[in-house]
């Protein structure tokens, strides 16, 4: 019997953490290819969303766009809008780092917008969609608001003991009041 969906992304998120990305591909494109089969909407976000790492972390921008848009649609459809705003965060995050930051903008509002609207927002998640937004704004020399929205990073990050993203916070405060 072949594997489910669900045990192929694991396999998936193993390959990666061991730097097998070339297998990560393979299996998460099995996966997503047995979800649809299935006509699994959550298997295949999430088939997908696995997919679409992997093909950023490959530097294939274009295939990882794609599929990080077909799983915002497929979460748009659900009842989960922690994964929706993490999977827009994270789209946004590739517009943003493409340079695409007009069409970054307004997937960082609504991410932040449904975090910040949802009491159950693990406060890392929060900050790492301040940190994107945060970048962008400082990106469109909007330094106050970056200075901002850096701030509110920093006290998530220190928060939840994420050294890597107080000490990224205090630098880009930093650099955004010449300090």
């Amino acid at each position: 019997m072949p594997p489910a969906a669900d045990e192929l992304i694991r396999s998936g998120y193993q390959a990666r953490r061991e730097g097998r990305l070339t297998d990560a591909r393979a299996t998460f494109s099995e996966s997503v290819g047995l979800a649809r089969a299935e006509r699994d909407q959550q298997l295949l976000a999430g088939s997908l969303v696995g997919l679409g790492q992997i093909e950023r972390d490959l530097k294939n921008t274009q295939s990882a766009l794609q599929h990080y848009r077909e799983a915002v649609e497929i979460y748009r459809r659900q009842a989960d809008p922690l994964r929706l705003a993490h999977t827009i965060r994270h789209l946004a995050d590739i517009l943003r780092g493409d340079g695409v930051l007009e069409s970054a903008r307004p997937l960082y509002e609504e991410a932040l917008s449904i975090y910040r609207n949802d009491p159950e927002t693990p406060p890392l998640d929060l900050a790492n969609a301040i940190r994107g937004f945060a970048l962008l704004r400082g990106a469109t020399g909007e330094a106050e608001e970056a200075k901002i929205l850096w701030q509110e990073a920093r006290a998530l990050y220190e928060s939840v003991n994420v050294l890597a993203g107080v000490r990224e916070s205090e630098a880009q405060i930093g650099l955004l009041t010449g300090e």
